[in-house]
């Protein structure tokens, strides 16, 4: 089976078979993930990037769906290139919690809705991130937010869903967690 075929059909299955099991030429080379669910939205008035009790978080509910969905990507045996987080702690409390390797914060996925971070800029070290990332390279996880995904891939996804995209074409495809994102 060549490296196309095999990508698809471990992402197929991966992600519940109906994402991509008819899209047999795209090969996608990063995950964009949003964080696990974390009740509500956005983040409150005294918001400190560096004080995780002043953010909106994970609930337990949350947690067991990260948990959950770094299991299904274990039993895949992706050989994942890296793990990106943005430095919010609900999208880096997710990235531990799949429990896939070593987690990266990294800015380029942090969130600009409600101005705690500066959109132009945050997408502009996003963009440098996945050009210099090889267009055939394995597959990178990046945790991330509502916000960055619908700029980046022009695709709304709920908690815990997640998003292939292809650092050649640029061209993005919804991947559906449903079937295990919210196992107890």
């Amino acid at each position: 089976m060549g490296r196309l075929a095999g990508l698809l059909y471990v992402i197929s299955w991966l992600f519940g078979g109906s994402a991509i099991a008819s899209e047999t030429q795209f090969d996608g080379t990063v995950i964009f993930l949003r964080h696990a669910l974390a009740p509500g939205s956005g983040d409150p008035k005294n918001f400190d990037l560096d004080d995780c009790q002043t953010q909106r978080n994970l609930d337990d509910t949350g947690r067991r769906q990260a948990r959950a969905i770094g299991k299904r990507i274990a039993a895949a045996k992706l050989n994942l290139a890296g793990i990106y987080s943005s430095e919010w702690c609900r999208c880096l409390e997710t990235a531990l919690l799949l429990d896939l390797g070593t987690v990266t914060p990294f800015d380029g996925l942090n969130s600009f809705f409600q101005n705690h971070a500066p959109r132009d800029a945050t997408l502009a070290k996003l963009s440098s991130k996945l050009a210099s990332l090889p267009h055939n390279g394995a597959p990178v996880i990046m945790v991330t937010h509502y916000v960055t995904i619908q700029a980046v891939a022009n695709i709304a996804v709920p908690s815990g869903g997640a998003v292939l995209y292809d650092l050649t074409t640029g061209y993005a495809r919804e991947l559906s967690l449903n079937a295990f994102s919210h196992q107890p």
